[in-house]
């Protein structure tokens, strides 16, 4: 297997954006608990990886992805309301599943599972959010290369097997089992910022 093409790159970041006219820290991943991917799997923001993967172990960042090249516009479209009694199994709501805030994952019609985020809680009805979080945000990604090096073989095959069992939704994988990505060991919507998908 060529390799050259992968490679292994640990990094810590903040990511900023201006959100209501003011400028806000949305994410952070420290250098303790760091963000993790391979290039080459396509599971970052395109320019997330072009910006890191030239840099070198110590190297500082400080980069901007504009929105139309990162999460797209936000589309009022994508706002969805939902029966209520899809989120009420047993004839009750589960308030500390659904509530205003909360990111639900859902499933559609031919099996593919997403994400939604709940707006509003009404009596007949859930409101769902189907943008993603970070959609209309220009992205600012400041930071450091904790390590970069060339993917040993057995790294990328690892990272083949666990994208194989759907592992790698966000960042470079973002899984409890060691996947990589966004160092929150949480797949889905908090993992945005690290370029994710």
């Amino acid at each position: 297997m060529d390799n050259d093409k992968f490679k292994y790159i640990k990094l810590s970041y903040q990511l900023f954006a201006e959100v209501d006219g003011e400028r806000q820290m949305l994410e952070e991943t420290p250098s303790d608990h760091p963000f993790w991917m391979i290039t080459g799997f396509n599971l970052t923001i395109p320019l997330f990886e072009k910006n890191v993967e030239g840099l070198a172990t110590g190297d500082l960042f400080d980069f901007i992805i504009p929105k139309e090249d990162a999460y797209g516009e936000y589309v009022e479209d994508r706002l969805t309301e939902m029966d209520k009694r899809q989120f009420m199994p047993n004839g009750k709501l589960d308030e500390k599943l659904v509530y205003v805030g909360a990111v639900i994952p859902l499933k559609n019609e031919q099996g593919d599972f997403f994400n939604g985020q709940v707006v509003e809680i009404g009596d007949k009805h859930v409101t769902i959010d189907l943008n993603h979080p970070l959609a209309g945000l220009d992205l600012q990604f400041k930071g450091q290369i904790i390590e970069s090096r060339p993917a040993t073989s057995k790294e990328v095959e690892q990272m083949i097997v666990m994208l194989s069992k759907g592992c790698g939704g966000c960042g470079g994988g973002g899984c409890d089992d060691g996947c990589g990505g966004c160092g929150d060991g949480g797949c889905g919507d908090g993992c945005g910022g690290c370029g994710g998908r």
